[in-house]
């Protein structure tokens, strides 16, 4: 099409209007070819267009499209002030209802710290689906007397919300969990399946999963911190204590942790282990004696996206391989998540997925990825539904307070050295659904110089839309 094209609504209403009049004299010749009796004289009609204030040929006939074009035009004035402020090693894109608005260095590799989240969690929802649940089974031979014959083994089904009443209840935790699985609960359910003494020992099976605890890219002033250690039978995030103060707050092992912990929630109830807790496989054929259910995965991604849990981003990456993939690893998983990105037709050049969480600093995304995925969601959808309200809740709670977009601003958070980021929804006045994706890499964030762009952010998308709706331009 030439460059030169005429606008494509005038073009087709004029078309349509030179039909008609082509139409209209060929019926009047063919009427006056005709031989009938005089009709009797009636009054002229009223003039047709006496009422008709908008000309044919009007945008008016188009309001959606003229609404649409002078909104975005203005849209776009607006953001140049947050184009002006994002630096070459940065990105910014931002679009309404999927179709893109405007960009910087949209397609340019950046580190996105926790906006990986994103991409963990649209995945997962997908492929999984928001009903999925992770069991904890106790496993063993139990017989008439109430005795387990032999060890009773606790089977990890990759549940990464599971706790204890004393961990979840400690005060001091920044983002303390929620949608959790009790533990205590898979003990009651044993003293209710008449279990009254393990001859054997509890045994902890993580197998599921392979044991890399920590990712071998993260730094090690991480590990226990913010992620990790992490295994298919994981209890209070594999940390000894409800708050982590120094690395040796973490389990060395998380399985062997985990059965230790249950080992303890059996003898408070009066059922005695003879022989301890220790780490193993659990033997083919046994049966259950009692199994426990996590919260639905769109519980557990809400959780995630809310307190920013690195632990349950790496855990759902884990379960995407175990489930779809070649087996329960992180390269297995993200192999599954990259050929769904795939499928869904995203720009994928340049980007690198390296774990589940954004605590590599070696992965790579673009804006242009993060905002098509927002764009394929919505913001009341199972994925926004997790997401951080400025001013409101999460790693959000303390930001946009007092802003025009407090209360309505949902977006990821994430932050490391030099990084920043920051990726969602605003539903704009009328019913569109903005899409944003804010990453900055540089230096000068670390003392704060990231909040002049979020600031101009939020002044900027709420201007949407700042010109007249489709009612007010429809014709009259």
């Amino acid at each position: 099409m030439s460059r030169r094209a005429g606008n494509p609504v005038i073009v087709a209403v004029s078309m349509a209007v030179s039909i008609t009049m082509v139409l209209l004299v060929a019926w009047q010749w063919a009427e006056a070819s005709r031989t009938v009796d005089a009709a009797p004289a009636i009054d002229a009609p009223a003039d047709p267009t006496v009422h008709l204030t908008t000309p044919l040929l009007s945008f008016r006939r188009a309001p959606g499209v003229l609404s649409r074009t002078l909104n975005v035009t203005q849209f776009r004035v607006q953001l140049s002030s947050v184009l002006d402020r994002v630096g070459p090693g940065s990105c910014v894109a931002v679009a309404v209802d999927g179709n893109v608005v405007s960009v910087k260095n949209e397609l340019l590799p950046v580190i996105p710290a926790s906006n990986q989240k994103l991409i963990v969690a649209a995945t997962s929802l997908a492929l999984l689906g928001e009903g999925y649940t992770f069991r904890t089974e106790a496993i063993g031979e139990l017989g008439p007397d109430g005795v387990v014959q032999g060890d009773l083994t606790i089977v990890g089904g990759g549940d990464p919300l599971l706790t204890t009443d004393d961990w979840l209840g400690a005060t001091g935790q920044t983002y303390p969990p929620i949608n959790t699985s009790r533990l205590e609960q898979l003990a009651d359910d044993l003293v209710a399946a008449g279990v009254t003494r393990v001859a054997g020992r509890v045994v902890g099976d993580g197998s599921r999963y392979d044991d890399q605890w920590y990712h071998p890219t993260w730094d090690a002033s991480l590990h226990g911190l913010e992620g990790g250690p992490l295994d298919a039978l994981m209890v209070n995030d594999g940390w000894l204590r409800p708050v982590f103060t120094r690395p040796s707050d973490a389990a060395a092992d998380p399985v062997a942790h985990a059965a230790d912990v249950f080992t303890q929630l059996l003898r408070a109830r009066g059922i005695p282990v003879s022989q301890g807790s220790a780490v193993g496989t659990a033997p083919a054929g046994v049966p259950t004696i009692a199994e426990i259910q996590s919260q639905p995965l769109s519980a557990i991604v809400q959780e995630m996206l809310l307190t920013s849990d690195d632990n349950t981003a790496e855990m759902l990456v884990k379960e995407l391989g175990s489930q779809l993939g070649a087996g329960g690893t992180t390269d297995a998983g993200l192999a599954v998540i990259r050929d769904m990105l795939d499928q869904w037709e995203l720009p994928l050049g340049g980007v690198v997925l390296v774990d589940g969480s954004g605590l590599s600093r070696d992965n790579r995304v673009t804006c242009s990825l993060l905002v098509g995925l927002l764009g394929l969601g919505r913001a009341d959808g199972a994925i926004g539904a997790g997401l951080p309200v400025a001013g409101t809740s999460g790693t959000l709670a303390a930001s946009f307070v007092d802003s025009p977009v407090t209360g309505r601003l949902q977006a990821k958070t994430g932050t490391l050295s030099g990084v920043k980021s920051l990726s969602g929804y605003l539903a704009a006045t009328g019913g569109d659904q903005i899409e944003f994706a804010l990453v900055l890499n540089e230096p000068a964030i670390d003392d704060g110089g990231f909040v002049s762009v979020w600031d101009a952010l939020a002044t900027s998308l709420v201007t949407y839309p700042s010109r007249a709706t489709t009612d007010q331009l429809a014709p009259r």
